[in-house]
């Protein structure tokens, strides 16, 4: 729950889309009784006039969608400069593991497949959001730290832009953005699943835990920056984890 600007509590907003209206009004009903404010949407076709009238906090999504599919919609929401960094839990009929990837590589938080008991729904919806409000690990320092140079990129911490070498901007989830501070903050530095897990989400992985592999994979492909000469600067240690092999400038 966030807090207004007097300093009292205020709900947060979920908005729920998903074409079986059985399992929309239960999410709504379950959610509000639960503290949140909740808008439902049937399908994807009026959810940018709804972002833009209303912006929610969290956004259940239904990865069959009449119309535009969950995926469609959330490779849009993650492109969106005002919408990069909502939260997003997929829900989906599929079991197929390469849905689950796909949904991750399209930028979803979390993937929950039907059917589910909405309490658990209800604690992966308040541990996205944590993990959404929690500032990002920095190190001890008498002054904050402004940005990072590496390789010629500049990482802007108060806006949470990356400009590549040659001064274009790059968008980055919030997820991705989570993930290159890890990195940042560790330079040069061997990191294992569960080192990188327990940062970026606050608990270690499971032998099957496969988003963090997905999120590091495209977190490489957003920082080649020359195609016909990829530098890979996040390194494969096999069996051990993963290095950002580069210098890195922390900027006062």
């Amino acid at each position: 729950m966030r807090q207004s600007l007097d300093g009292s509590p205020q709900r947060d907003h979920i908005l729920i889309v998903e074409d079986d209206e059985g399992i929309r009004e239960l999410l709504t009903d379950y959610l509000t009784q639960n503290g949140f404010i909740c808008s439902a949407l049937p399908d994807g076709s009026k959810l940018r006039e709804t972002m833009d009238r209303a912006r929610p906090d969290l956004v259940v999504m239904d990865l069959m969608l009449p119309g535009e599919d969950g995926l469609t919609l959330t490779r849009n929401l993650r492109a969106g400069a005002t919408t990069a960094h909502i939260p997003i839990i997929m829900l989906t009929a599929r079991v197929e593991e390469t849905d689950r990837i796909i949904g991750l590589e399209m930028g979803a938080d979390d993937y929950l497949p039907k059917p589910f008991n909405p309490r658990e729904l209800l604690a992966r919806i308040n541990s996205v959001m944590r993990r959404a409000r929690s500032e990002p690990v920095t190190k001890s320092d008498s002054s904050p730290v402004k940005g990072y140079r590496f390789s010629g990129w500049y990482l802007d911490i108060a806006s949470r832009k990356l400009s590549a070498p040659d001064g274009e901007p790059i968008t980055l989830s919030r997820k991705e953005y989570e993930l290159l501070n890890i990195f940042l903050q560790n330079p040069q530095t061997l990191l294992n699943r569960d080192a990188i897990m327990m940062r970026y989400g606050g608990r270690e992985a499971s032998p099957f835990e496969r988003g963090i592999d997905v999120q590091i994979g495209r977190l490489r492909k957003r920082l080649q920056y020359d195609n016909a000469d990829p530098q890979e600067m996040i390194k494969t240690v096999w069996g051990q984890g993963y290095m950002l092999d580069v210098l890195v400038e922390t900027m006062i």
